[in-house]
């Protein structure tokens, strides 16, 4: 798992082509204020142990929400911090378990649509702890 956390002041995206068969249409934009945004790069061994690696995941996006106050999160699923990529279906459920486990404990939680390559913008802070990146 590689995981690339920012914290932003701003966050704005939308569909721009579906890379994926059988996902949904999209075309709805989706944006973010004081918020986490979670780029998640699930790696083939994260099958093994998918509920330590959410496990993780959660911990690690609190722990920069908390640097912020904030209980905003964005996940993100970007195919693109590593050589290898887990299969989509897991990387999906990966997401997803993530996103119902940081709802459980009251975070408001927006998962960007799957299955598409995406446009968009953001404004990080300037601080040390608005770029985190963690693998494990």
């Amino acid at each position: 798992m590689k995981l690339l956390l920012f914290y932003v002041h701003d966050f704005w995206m939308k569909p721009h082509s579906k890379n994926l068969e059988g996902v949904a249409e999209r075309s709805d934009e989706l944006s973010a204020a004081g918020a986490v945004l979670a780029l998640v790069h699930a790696e083939p061994a994260d099958a093994e142990r998918s509920g330590k690696v959410a496990t993780k995941m959660v911990k690690n996006i609190k722990w920069v929400a908390g640097k912020f106050a904030s209980k905003r999160v964005v996940l993100h699923y970007f195919a693109h911090l590593g050589r290898e990529s887990a299969d989509a279906e897991l990387a999906r459920e990966l997401v997803e378990s993530v996103a119902e486990r940081l709802r459980g404990v009251d975070y408001d939680v927006t998962v960007t649509p799957y299955g598409y390559f995406t446009e968009f913008k953001l404004h990080v802070a300037g601080e040390s702890m608005g770029k985190v990146f963690v693998e494990f």
